[in-house]
């Protein structure tokens, strides 16, 4: 599979939060035994993630049939990015099979009010 290109905007300083739900032929993928992540990083090749969410820390939820996926960070880890252009991409475990469904630039926004 192809993954999807989706640029994402995220402002410094909020909650980010964002819902994304998979289909394939306009059905939802059952996504109930499935684990899920997504890390930010400033070029392909960087050796640190700047974000890193996943079904183990709280930052990716799934909505089992629904297909359903919950990205969530909060205002203290968007606080921590430098407001520029990243690159990610969000990867799908069905146990075996692993699949990049999406990626794309992660583009956080400067915070103006402190």
């Amino acid at each position: 599979m192809i993954p999807g290109k989706y640029n994402i905007t995220c402002p410094q300083g909020a909650t980010f939060s964002q819902q994304l739900t998979w289909l394939i032929d306009n059905d939802p993928v059952d996504l109930t035994y499935y684990t899920a992540r997504m890390q930010v990083r400033e070029k392909y090749t960087s050796v640190i993630a700047n974000l890193d969410l996943t079904t183990e820390n709280g930052g990716i939820t799934l909505g089992g049939n629904l297909g359903t996926i919950s990205l969530l960070a909060s205002a203290s880890v968007t606080q921590a990015l430098v407001p520029k252009d990243y690159l990610y991409d969000l990867e799908l475990d069905s146990g075996g099979e692993v699949t990049r469904i999406i990626e794309g630039k992660f583009i956080v926004t400067p915070e103006v009010t402190r």
